[in-house]
């Protein structure tokens, strides 16, 4: 149940971010996903998701 709650906030996060993520390259990788759901887009990043808890768990390793 944790990691629904978890996705769900970052798929919020990201949908909030999706104009500064695609200035860096995220958002568009294959496996990120768009759809339009009653006039408004929505952005379901996992392979983005992927690559930031990658990044994120190196941070951490190294920290």
């Amino acid at each position: 149940m944790r990691w629904v709650l978890v996705f769900l906030l970052a798929t919020l996060v990201f949908n909030a971010l999706h104009g500064w993520m695609t200035k860096i390259g995220l958002g568009r990788l294959p496996g990120d996903f768009s759809f339009k759901v009653r006039g408004r887009l929505w952005h379901v990043p996992l392979a983005s998701s992927i690559v930031l808890s990658v990044l994120m768990a190196l941070i951490g390793l190294l920290l």
